[in-house]
């Protein structure tokens, strides 16, 4: 499965935006994060454009939390896309960047006090509140605000979708959001509504990740609609924004078909505009938030491999010079991936091999891998790694985090250089009394 600038050259090497993965890992070093700008900006154009094409309000926040770094901000703004960021870090670093902060939302589900000043005194477009705790913050830090801060809400619309347990989101005992069916969400919106240092945005929802249907999506919007005539019913407030989140899925796996953009765009589109329709609601902005669907299978993860462990009549393992601590998702969603030996990517692969990471773990990265018989010192690269790897990433075992390179039409740019053992114990600090 080639994904993406994705092709097999002259060489018989794997290549990435012009660039030939043996020549990245020579230059750059192993484990090795790359991200094909092509494939990112095409998949923000795309997106957009698709239901755009279909409501003329319709917009795109790019879920930053999939992948974020100052180098990707420029990309997002370029592209006419907004951006949600989960934490003070992410808005730390579109902030540094330069990113319009009136195209920012602030999501989460515990923001603490220096967070949602920030954001305050950022000025962003939107703080998508969570609980009644951060109204009482806020209503503290309005008190010093020079404007009035717009406000969304976060509610859960019940659904169960079909994914990982621990990537769903929007199910009634969820941790994220306020309750349509117990009044949590109205009593929070009605509180917003006499806050005269408030301002009533919309509405969002975010109802779990790698979605791979239809229904899911636009059974969320039904919901969050009839959501929307209460509120009006209720308090006589018109939503000016319905934000109906991100989680639209990606290919791990060549058999994993996501719904075509387009026509996910004319489930949704049809959906909203009926239920607008038939409830007399006007056309609010359709916000979403994709995330992995952007950056998902722009990124490419390269490995050089090291020791062969045949056991015989059981299985093969090809050890890595990485595993858990670049990519920790099988470990915690039991996620799947597919693999080229890059520099023979020409050779059929032939061979089932499992993956092995080099953490103290099981720490498999991916079991009975159909690859090209590995040999020591080959370059293995694992396709769809650009959405909550680099994010994810950690020090286990005092691992030193990977670089990560853009590449573009042949060139290949570090937009995160990689860390060293220095920069992993400079945080350290040995009390005087241990000293000796």
């Amino acid at each position: 499965m080639l994904l993406g600038t994705q092709r097999v050259n002259e060489r018989g090497h794997l290549e990435i935006g012009g660039c030939d993965v043996v020549d990245l890992a020579r230059r750059f070093g192993t484990p090795l994060y790359v991200m094909d700008e092509a494939q990112i900006r095409k998949s923000c154009r795309e997106y957009l454009g698709a239901f755009r094409a279909r409501y003329e309000k319709a917009e795109v926040s790019y879920a930053g939390k999939a992948f974020l770094c100052k180098a990707i901000c420029p990309i997002i703004e370029q592209e006419g896309l907004h951006l949600d960021v989960a934490s003070g870090g992410e808005l730390f670093t579109a902030l540094a960047a330069g990113f319009p902060p009136g195209r920012i939302a602030l999501h989460g589900n515990n923001k603490s006090p220096e967070e949602l000043k920030m954001a305050v005194d950022a000025r962003v477009g939107r703080i998508i509140v969570d609980n009644e705790y951060e109204l009482d913050l806020l209503d503290r830090i309005a008190v010093e605000a020079t404007e009035r801060i717009p406000l969304s809400v976060r509610v859960k619309p019940g659904i169960d979708p079909h994914t990982h347990r621990r990537i769903r989101t929007g199910q009634a005992d969820s941790k994220f959001g306020l309750g349509i069916d117990d009044g949590a969400a109205l009593g929070v919106i009605r509180r917003i509504l006499r806050t005269p240092e408030f301002v009533f945005r919309g509405v969002h929802c975010h109802v779990g990740s790698q979605l791979l249907d239809t229904e899911t999506h636009v059974e969320k919007v039904r919901i969050m609609v009839d959501f929307l005539r209460d509120v009006r019913d209720v308090t006589g407030a018109v939503a000016e924004e319905l934000n109906i989140g991100g989680g639209l899925g990606i290919r791990y796996l060549e058999e994993h078909q996501p719904p075509a953009l387009n026509a996910l765009a004319d489930e949704v589109i049809g959906a909203l505009t009926d239920a607008l329709d038939r409830h007399g609601l006007g056309r609010p902005v359709l916000a979403q938030e994709p995330g992995r669907a952007l950056v998902g299978e722009a990124g490419t993860t390269v490995y050089t491999i090291g020791a062969i462990k045949e056991i015989p009549g059981i299985r093969t393992y090809a050890a890595i010079d990485g595993g858990m601590s670049d990519n920790p998702r099988p470990q915690l969603y039991d996620a799947v991936y597919e693999a080229i030996v890059a520099n023979r990517a020409a050779q059929r692969p032939n061979f089932v091999a499992t993956i092995a990471g080099k953490h103290c773990e099981t720490d498999i990265l991916i079991w009975d891998a159909l690859i090209a018989r590995p040999e020591a010192g080959d370059l293995l690269a694992v396709q769809s790694t650009g959405a909550y790897n680099f994010a994810m990433a950690s020090n286990y075992n005092r691992f030193a985090r990977p670089a990560v390179v853009l590449v573009n039409d042949g060139a290949a740019d570090v937009i995160v250089r990689r860390e060293t053992y220095q920069e992993v114990t400079e945080r350290d600090e040995v009390p005087e009394r241990l000293r000796t």
